[in-house]
C-alpha cells in the first residue's frame, strides 16, 4: 500500500488526519506507531477541534521534525534545515489548498456547535478531509 492509502486508511478507521500523517511515517524515521498515535491524538480537528492549524500540517510538521530535527543541543544545522522544510511545506500546502488553518480549509468553524453540525451534515470530514491529507503526503514525498 501506497503512502497516501496508508494515511486515508487510518483517516478512514477512526484516526484524526494529524495521526494518520505521523503514523503513515513514523517507524520510517524511528518512532512506534503507539507512541505517534498518541503524540498525535491532541492534534485533530485543528488541534482538539479548535479549528486552528490543521492536522494534516501538523503531522507533516512532526514528520519533518523526525526526518531532520535537531536532537543535539549544537546542531543549528539541524534546527535551520528543520525550520527550511516547514516553511517549504507551508508554503507548498496553502498553494494547493488556499490556508493551513482548519475553519479556512473546511469553510465553517468546527470550534463551535453550530459550525461542528455542519461539518457533520455536509460530509465535510469525509470529502475535504481526506483531500488535505492526499496534499500532505504529496508534498512530503516530495522534500522528504
Amino acid at each position: 500500500m501506497d503512502n497516501i492509502a496508508t494515511a486515508i486508511d487510518y483517516f478512514k478507521n477512526g484516526f484524526n488526519c494529524s495521526q494518520a500523517i505521523l503514523t503513515t511515517y513514523c517507524e520510517k524515521y524511528g518512532l512506534d506507531q503507539t507512541s505517534a498515535l498518541k503524540i498525535t491524538t491532541g492534534f485533530g480537528g485543528g488541534m482538539a477541534c479548535m479549528a486552528q492549524t490543521c492536522g494534516a500540517v501538523t503531522g507533516a510538521f512532526m514528520v519533518i521534525g523526525l526526518k531532520y530535527g535537531k536532537f543535539k543541543k549544537d546542531d543549528i544545522e539541524a534546527k535551520e534545515k528543520t525550520y527550511a522544510k516547514i516553511r517549504e511545506f507551508k508554503k507548498r500546502f496553502i498553494e494547493l489548498n488556499g490556508s493551513i488553518i482548519c475553519k479556512e480549509l473546511l469553510k465553517c468553524d468546527i470550534n463551535t456547535i453550530k459550525g461542528m453540525e455542519e461539518a457533520k451534515e455536509n460530509e465535510y470530514f469525509d470529502l475535504k478531509c481526506p483531500k488535505f491529507i492526499r496534499n500532505t503526503i504529496r508534498i512530503l514525498e516530495k522534500i522528504c
